[in-house]
């Protein structure tokens, strides 16, 4: 989290409600980035003060993320980063593998030319930037993940469903906070290009079920290498 003086300057200019949404997008972040760990607890008045914002405006935030699954809230213990364990992972993938695929089948279905357009050019901007940080091959590059994010979104933002694809994004968020905990260490393991390549290929040839199995079958892989190489550490995600 960067030092109280320098999140202050940029709270200062924000009004309560969007001071609430800063606080809520910054810690957001911090939680998909694992650089605040599963089980941590979160100190309403350690945050507000480094934060530079209310306690009002931090319990907001922190509501939000419950809300959002990513913290959990009790009276006695206050929050805490929602914990993770191999059980949760198995069931995130198989629901975001029941979810997901259903969008896909309904983009491949009802898109159009323009959605034929925004997955091909989501896919060439994931091709465009590398896989890893350049500084530190350990970790993902952040260009990466976003444009990975925006992948993942354009393949099912045709489906035609608000709530359909609201499930969704909260499924990919659970789903990318294992990938954080478990950066894989050899890239050579793993063609992740090829896997992208096969489900862009499948779709935009109105092929839904080679779709929908290329999808699964993306998705199980990344559960079975999250599981295989636990983060640095202390597991937190367990045996």
């Amino acid at each position: 989290m960067p030092s109280a003086a320098a999140t202050q300057v940029n709270m200062d200019t924000l009004g309560p409600r969007t001071l609430t949404s800063a606080v809520f997008e910054r810690l957001r972040k911090d939680i998909l980035a694992a650089r605040l760990v599963p089980g941590q607890k979160l100190n309403i008045a350690h945050l507000s003060k480094g934060f530079g914002v209310s306690l009002a405006a931090t319990r907001e935030a922190l509501s939000r993320l419950v809300a959002d699954g990513l913290v959990q809230a009790s009276d006695q213990r206050g929050f805490r980063v929602t914990p993770v364990s191999p059980a949760d992972l198995e069931d995130i993938t198989r629901t975001r593998i029941d979810i997901e695929g259903l969008a896909l089948r309904r983009s491949i279905e009802l898109g159009g030319a323009e959605w034929v357009k925004d997955v091909e050019t989501a896919f060439a901007d994931l091709l465009a930037v590398p896989y890893r940080d350049p500084a530190d091959p350990r970790v993902h590059n952040e260009a990466w993940l976003v444009r990975h994010r925006h992948f993942h979104r354009a393949l099912v933002s045709a489906c035609g469903s608000v709530w359909l694809l609201r499930f969704r994004d909260a499924l990919y968020e659970q789903s990318e906070r294992y990938r954080q905990l478990s950066i894989p260490r050899d890239p050579g393991l793993r063609d992740v290009d090829a896997e992208h390549r096969e489900i862009v290929e499948a779709a935009l040839r109105r092929d839904a079920d080679a779709a929908v199995t290329a999808l699964a079958a993306h998705f199980a892989r990344t559960a079975d290498f999250v599981k295989a190489r636990p983060y640095p550490g202390p597991s937190p995600i367990g045996g």
